[in-house]
C-alpha cells in the first residue's frame, strides 16, 4: 500500500483518519468472523442443501482458499485501484456475497457465493492492517494493534456462539443477514474517512502477472491440501498427492520470482528484518494456537461431553468476552513495560492455558474449563496487541503493503497447518493409545474381571459388558489423545514466545515511552 503512504505520520490523526481505521477494523471483524460462524451451523446448512457431511466441508474451505489468495494480492489492488476504490469495493462486493449465501438453493451455489464471500473478505484484513500503519503515527501504532487485535481474537470466539444463537433461534440464514447493518456502517465510514485517488491503470503495464498466478495458485492448493488432506487419508488420495506437488512448485516458482525481479508483488525481504521474521515466527505460532484451540475445544466437549452448539459456545465465551475489556488496558500497560516482555507473557499464560487443557478426564467438562478459558483471556490480547507492534516497528511505509500480506497470511497458514496437524495427531494417537490400553485388558487382570462383573450385573448380559468396556477403552484413549493435542498447541506457542524474545527492544515513541524498557 505504498501508493498510498510513502511517509510514516507524524501528525495527530483527524477525525477522518481515526473513523478510516474502525469501519477497516469493523470489515475485518467480519470477515474473521465468517471464518467461524458458519462452524455451529454446518449441520443445519447441509441439511437445507441436501449436502453430505464431506461436501459440506467445502462451505469452510472455499471461503478460507479464497481468502488467503486475496490477501497477498490487497497491496497490489491499493496501488492500483487507490485504498478507498478498493475498500468499498470489496465492502460492497462482501455484503452482495453475504446475502447470496442466504439465498443459496444448492450446495454449488453456496460453495461459489462462499467463495465469494471469503475473497472480498480477505481484502478487508490486511486492509485494517496497513490502516494503522499509514494513518496513525508511532505514538497511536499501539491504539491501531489494539483495535486490529479486537478482530483476530474477539471474532473467532465469539463466532461459533454467534452462529449457534442465531440458527437455534432464526434460522441459518441469519448468520449472513447479520452482516448487512455492520456493513453499511463500514460502507459509510470508508467513504468518508478514505480520500479520493485516482487509480493507477499504467501498473498494469508492470504488474508481476506471474507472481500472482504462482501464489494464487500456490496458496489455493496449499489451503485445500491442508483443509481436505486429514478427511482423504493424506497420502493416499492422488487428488491429495496432487495438491501438495502443485502448491510446492508453485511458491517455489513464486519466491523465485519475487527475489529476482526488481519491483516484486511482495517483497519477501522484510522477512530479513529481524523483529518482522522473528514476530512472523510467533505468527504462525499465534495461528496454531488460536485457531487450533478453536478446533480442538469444541471438538472435545461435542465427542467425550456430548455438548450442543449453545453449550460449547458458553465455554468458548469465557475466552471471547474478557478480552474485550482487556485489550484497551494493553496499550497503557506498554507505557510501564516493555512490549516483548509484555508480548513474551502473553504467550506464556497462553501455552499455559493449553498445559493446564490437557490433563483432561471424563469429569473434565465445561466447568473446568472456565478458569483455563480466563486465563488464556488474560494472555491473547497481551500476545495481539504488542506482536503486530513489534513486527512492524522498523518496517518502512513502502514495505508496508509487503509486511501486512505477509503477517496476515503467515497466521492463516499458521491456523491451517496447527488444524491439519491436531486433525491428525488426535486419529493417529487414539489408536496407539487404544492398542496400548487393550494390551492391559485381559481377563486374567483381576481389576478387569471385577469391572467385568459389574457391567454384566448392570447390562445384563456378558456381551454387552464386554461392548461397554470396549467402548469405555477407546473413550480413554481419545481423551489422552486430547491431551496430546493441548500439549502440542502449548508447544507452538513455546516456540513463539521464545522468538518473541529473540526481538529487539522498540523505538521510544511506539508505546508512549515505555517501548524501550
Amino acid at each position: 500500500m505504498a501508493g498510498d503512504a510513502l511517509i510514516r505520520p507524524t501528525a495527530e490523526p483527524s477525525r477522518r483518519d481515526w473513523i478510516a481505521v474502525m469501519s477497516a477494523m469493523l470489515g475485518a471483524f467480519m470477515a474473521v468472523l465468517d471464518i467461524q460462524i458458519t462452524n455451529s451451523s454446518l449441520k443445519d446448512i447441509q441439511g437445507a442443501l441436501s449436502a453430505t457431511l464431506e461436501e459440506g466441508s467445502w462451505i469452510s474451505t472455499s471461503y478460507l482458499v479464497a481468502e488467503i489468495i486475496m490477501i497477498p494480492l490487497t497491496a497490489w489492488l491499493v496501488q492500483l485501484l487507490s485504498a478507498r476504490r478498493l475498500a468499498v469495493w470489496v465492502s460492497v462486493g462482501f455484503l452482495i456475497a453475504s446475502l447470496l449465501c442466504s439465498l443459496a438453493w444448492s450446495l454449488e451455489s453456496m460453495i461459489v457465493f462462499r467463495a465469494l464471500q471469503g475473497f472480498t473478505g480477505g481484502a478487508l484484513i490486511p486492509l485494517a492492517f496497513t490502516m494503522t500503519l499509514i494513518k496513525l503515527p508511532e505514538h497511536h501504532r499501539a491504539k491501531g494493534m489494539a483495535l486490529f487485535a479486537i478482530t483476530a481474537t474477539f471474532a473467532p470466539s465469539i463466532g461459533p456462539t454467534l452462529g449457534g444463537w442465531l440458527t437455534e433461534n432464526w434460522g441459518w440464514e441469519y448468520i449472513f443477514y447479520i452482516n448487512v447493518p455492520p456493513g453499511l456502517i463500514m460502507i459509510a465510514g470508508l467513504l468518508y474517512g478514505l480520500e479520493k485517488k485516482a487509480p493507477h491503470w499504467e501498473l498494469l503495464k508492470t504488474t508481476d502477472y506471474a507472481g500472482i498466478i504462482t501464489l494464487g495458485l500456490g496458496l489455493g492448493c496449499l489451503q485445500v491440501f491442508l483443509e481436505e488432506g486429514h478427511r482423504k487419508d493424506w497420502l493416499e488420495s492422488q487428488l491429495i498427492v496432487g495438491l501438495g506437488s502443485v502448491a510446492l512448485v508453485s511458491l517455489i516458482l513464486f519466491v523465485i520470482l519475487q527475489i529476482s525481479r526488481p519491483n516484486p508483488l511482495i517483497n519477501l525481504g522484510v522477512l530479513r528484518e529481524r523483529n518482522f521474521g522473528l514476530a512472523s515466527i510467533s505468527s504462525l505460532g499465534l495461528g496454531v494456537g488460536l485457531y487450533g484451540s478453536i478446533y480442538v475445544l469444541p471438538l472435545y466437549l461435542a465427542q467425550i461431553q456430548g455438548y450442543n452448539a449453545m453449550q460449547i459456545g458458553e465455554v468458548i465465551m469465557w475466552m471471547g468476552v474478557p478480552q474485550l475489556f482487556l485489550i484497551p488496558l494493553v496499550p497503557k500497560l506498554m507505557k510501564i513495560i516493555s512490549p516483548k516482555w509484555l508480548c513474551a507473557l502473553g504467550f506464556a499464560l497462553f501455552g499455559a492455558a493449553s498445559f493446564f487443557s490437557g490433563v483432561l478426564n471424563l469429569d473434565f467438562a465445561g466447568e473446568q474449563f472456565q478458569h483455563i478459558q480466563i486465563i488464556r483471556a488474560l494472555g491473547q490480547p497481551l500476545v495481539m496487541v504488542t506482536v503486530s507492534l513489534i513486527a512492524t516497528a522498523y518496517i518502512l511505509p513502502q514495505d508496508a503493503g509487503s509486511a501486512s500480506s505477509l503477517f496476515n497470511i503467515l497466521r492463516n497458514l499458521g491456523g491451517a497447518i496447527g488444524i491439519a496437524l491436531l486433525a491428525t495427531l488426535l486419529d493417529a494417537r487414539a489408536k496407539v493409545y487404544f492398542d496400548y490400553l487393550r494390551e492391559s485388558i485381559v481377563p486374567t487382570n483381576p481389576q478387569v474381571e471385577e469391572r467385568l462383573q459389574l457391567l454384566t450385573q448392570t447390562l445384563g448380559s456378558e456381551q454387552a459388558a464386554l461392548a461397554r468396556l470396549s467402548q469405555i477403552v477407546h473413550e480413554q484413549a481419545i481423551i489422552m489423545a486430547y491431551n496430546d493435542a493441548f500439549h502440542f498447541i502449548g508447544i507452538a506457542l513455546g516456540v513463539s514466545m521464545l522468538a518473541i524474545l529473540l526481538t529487539r527492544k522498540l523505538p521510544q515513541n511506539m508505546a508512549g515511552g515505555g517501548a524501550a524498557h
